[in-house]
């Protein structure tokens, strides 16, 4: 019998019970695929980190992200959780640390309150934004449960957007997006119609809701996640494609997530124009909940 410990946080939060909560295994050598992905399922949350030695001395570790069903090769509060646990157990150099995942390398900043201990994390997406296929309004809205009519098209079609891990992002409007609900059969046929999404659709809706803040909710049913509390993977690349919309050099957002769910979540987007194209930093608090031990 082997035996590995665990911890699980709720990110994106400063209060217990609130944000996307999150396991993580910070000693995960000898796990096999299988064994990480069958914790995951048995965990039932968005997402379950493993830690292992860094292929690279010069790294932190390496990090592997599974959902209930599948690897991932980058997301947001993933990162930002596993952050704050290893810099609990002091593994940050001077406040850094440095992940290598299957989408490139994730630069990551441990916050610290006035005692000096670890509160939250900052990351920098892995990649520069990218744009894939755009949606029909008539697809989003059916696989979101609302009218076309609700799809606003004033800055954006709906389009897919990534930093390392690919969302389709469509602007609501304000009165649609608690009105929203995933509709499994619709998200089925947007598939089977849009090959380039290469099976995989999570929809991330939002809307303004003042100057540098929007409200924003998360589907991805047919990957096991009906609705996510608080989604940095997604957070990013909508900072990163509102400001590649605009002249400026940077954009600031702060993204509420999780409200209809009972599970507020606050996510701090930095979008800045760079030399190999729009990059974004995601930031957040993070709060311990549980220890434990799993058997193998």
């Amino acid at each position: 019998m082997r035996y590995y410990s665990f911890v699980t946080v709720d990110v994106f939060t400063e209060r217990r019970f609130g944000g996307n909560p999150l396991a993580v295994f910070p000693d995960a050598t000898g796990m096999t695929d299988a064994e990480m992905q069958s914790l995951a399922a048995e965990f039932n949350l968005s997402e379950t980190t493993f830690v292992l030695p860094p292929e690279d001395p010069k790294n932190t570790a390496r990090v592997r992200i599974f959902t209930r069903t599948r690897e991932m090769p980058f997301a947001g509060h993933p990162n930002v959780g596993t952050a704050y646990v290893l810099a609990q157990q002091g593994l940050d150099e001077r406040g850094k640390l440095l992940f290598e995942e299957l989408a490139g390398l994730v630069e990551i900043d441990v916050e610290r309150d006035a005692a000096n201990m670890p509160i939250g994390a900052t990351i920098a997406a892995p990649q520069p934004l990218s744009l894939g296929p755009e949606l029909a309004v008539e697809t989003v809205a059916a696989c979101a449960g609302l009218e076309p009519s609700d799809i606003r098209l004033g800055g954006h079609r709906p389009v897919e957007a990534s930093l390392g891990n690919p969302f389709v992002i469509a602007e609501v409007e304000a009165s649609a997006l608690s009105r929203a609900t995933p509709d499994f059969a619709s998200f089925r046929r947007a598939l089977e119609q849009t090959p380039a999404l290469n099976g995989r659709l999570g929809l991330y809706l939002y809307a303004h809701a003042g100057q540098g803040s929007v409200q924003a909710r998360m589907f991805a049913p047919l990957g096991g996640t009906i609705e996510d509390a608080a989604t940095g993977s997604a957070a990013g690349p909508l900072g990163a494609l509102l400001l590649s919309l605009s002249d400026a050099p940077e954009l600031r957002l702060d993204i509420h997530q999780g409200v209809v769910m009972g599970r507020p979540s606050l996510l701090r987007v930095v979008a800045r124009r760079g030399t190999d194209g729009i990059r974004a930093t995601i930031a957040g608090r993070c709060v311990t909940v549980l220890r434990g031990v799993a058997q193998l």
